[in-house]
C-alpha cells in the first residue's frame, strides 16, 4: 500500500479541553480566484479522493443533456441530485418524485440502504418498526440523476455506475474539464459510485468555475448557473437544516453552492459579487484534513471566509458562528472546550 507521507501539511485546527490542546488536524488549503490559485496552505498538489465535493460537477452532463426541462424537474429535485443528504420525508419525498418522473423505482438504485443522519427521522423510523430504504442513502439523489442519464445514454440501467458505461463516461469527462485534470484517478466511493483522486487545487478550480463559468460552453455556463439557483432556493435539500452546507448556501443564496465529501474534503463556490472589492471574480475554494475529520475544517473554513473579507458586514454570521469556533460539551452539558482554527492566513 503507498502511504504518500512525504513533508506533513500544517495544522490547520485544534480542540481544547479544560484549556489545554488535546488534538490537532493537519491538512491543506486551497483557493483559486478568478481561475488563479492564491492561497496554497499545505500540499494541495497531492492528490485527494474528492468523494461527494464532485457531486455539482457529476449533475453537469444531466443538465447539459435537457434532461431536467424534459423531465420537469423542480428546484427541490435539483438541489437533491446534488445532495448527501440528511434523509428526512423531505429528502426522500424528492428522491421519490425525481425517480418518477422517468418512471423509475427506489429498487433500481445502485446505493445500498442506510439509517437517516436526521436524528428525528431515525428515530421516527425505528418507532414504526421499519427498515432504511435505499432513498435514506444520502446519496440517493445523485443516484436517481445517473439513472436518467443512464437512459438517456442508452445504457443497460442494472450497470449504470459501471466506470465505463456511457453516462459515467460522461459523468467523468465532466469532471476532467472542470478541474482541468486530463487523467483523473478513479475509485470506488462509499455509495458504489465512480469516485475521483486529483489534486486539491483542482478541486478548487473546478469550484470557480462553477461559481464564475465565464469562458465555459454556453451549455455548461446554463448548466452551472443552473445549480447555484436551484440550490440557493431550496438549501435544506442539499444537505439538511443543521447542516454546515445548508447554512453556508443560505447565506449567499444562488450565489453559492457548498459541499462536504467523505473523509474531511470540503469545497466551496462564490460567485462573483457587488461590495467585494478584493475578490471580483469567482472565488473556489477546497480543503482536505488529513484524518479525515469534518470538526477539522469547518473552523478553518469560517475563519478562511471572515479573513477573505466576504461576509457582508465583517462578521461571521449567527447562523455559522457554532461551525467557527465549535463548543465541546461532556454528557452533563457541562462546555469543557473548543475546537478552532489555528491558521495564519495572509489576509488580515
Amino acid at each position: 500500500m503507498q502511504t504518500e507521507r512525504n513533508v506533513p501539511n500544517p495544522v490547520l485546527a485544534v480542540a481544547t479541553r479544560s484549556g489545554h490542546v488535546e488534538s490537532w488536524h493537519r491538512g491543506a488549503v486551497a483557493v483559486c480566484h478568478d481561475g488563479e490559485t492564491v492561497l496554497a496552505l499545505g500540499d494541495v498538489d497531492r492528490p485527494v479522493f474528492a468523494r461527494s465535493a464532485v457531486k455539482p460537477l457529476q449533475a453537469l452532463p444531466f443538465l447539459e443533456r435537457g434532461l431536467a426541462e424534459r423531465l420537469g424537474l423542480s428546484d427541490g429535485e435539483l438541489a437533491v441530485m446534488c445532495a448527501s443528504h440528511d434523509g428526512t420525508p423531505a429528502h426522500t419525498d424528492a428522491v421519490r418524485s425525481l425517480l418518477a418522473r422517468g418512471g423509475l423505482d427506489p429498487s433500481q438504485l445502485g446505493c445500498g440502504p442506510h439509517a437517516p443522519f436526521d436524528p428525528a427521522s431515525r428515530r421516527e423510523l425505528l418507532q414504526r418498526g421499519d427498515e432504511p430504504d435505499r432513498v435514506h442513502n444520502n446519496c440517493s439523489g445523485k443516484h436517481g440523476g445517473f439513472l436518467h442519464l443512464a437512459r438517456a445514454c442508452g445504457d443497460d440501467l442494472a450497470r449504470y455506475l459501471a466506470p465505463d458505461s456511457r453516462c459515467q463516461q460522461e459523468v467523468q469527462a465532466a469532471v476532467a474539464a472542470m478541474t482541468g485534470c486530463a487523467d483523473l484517478g478513479v475509485g470506488l466511493d462509499g455509495c458504489g459510485a465512480p469516485t475521483f483522486r486529483l489534486p486539491l487545487a483542482a478541486l478548487a478550480r473546478a469550484f470557480c468555475r462553477l461559481a464564475n463559468p465565464v469562458g465555459l460552453p454556453p451549455v455548461r455556463a446554463a448548466a452551472c448557473h443552473t445549480i447555484l439557483g436551484a440550490v440557493g432556493r431550496e438549501p435544506a435539500l442539499l444537505a439538511g437544516e443543521r447542516r454546515f452546507c445548508t447554512a453556508l448556501v443560505r447565506t449567499w443564496p444562488g450565489r453559492s453552492f457548498a459541499k462536504n465529501g467523505a473523509e474531511g474534503v470540503y469545497a466551496l463556490a462564490l460567485a462573483p459579487a457587488a461590495g467585494r472589492p478584493r475578490w471580483p471574480g469567482g472565488l473556489g475554494i477546497a480543503i482536505k484534513i488529513d484524518d479525515g475529520t469534518e470538526r477539522g475544517y469547518q473552523p478553518v473554513l469560517v475563519d478562511l471566509l471572515l479573513r477573505l473579507g466576504v461576509f457582508a458586514d465583517g462578521a461571521v454570521p449567527p447562523a455559522l458562528q457554532p461551525f467557527h469556533r465549535q463548543p465541546i460539551d461532556n454528557t452533563q452539558r457541562l462546555r469543557v472546550g473548543h475546537v478552532e482554527s489555528v491558521c495564519e492566513w495572509p489576509w488580515r
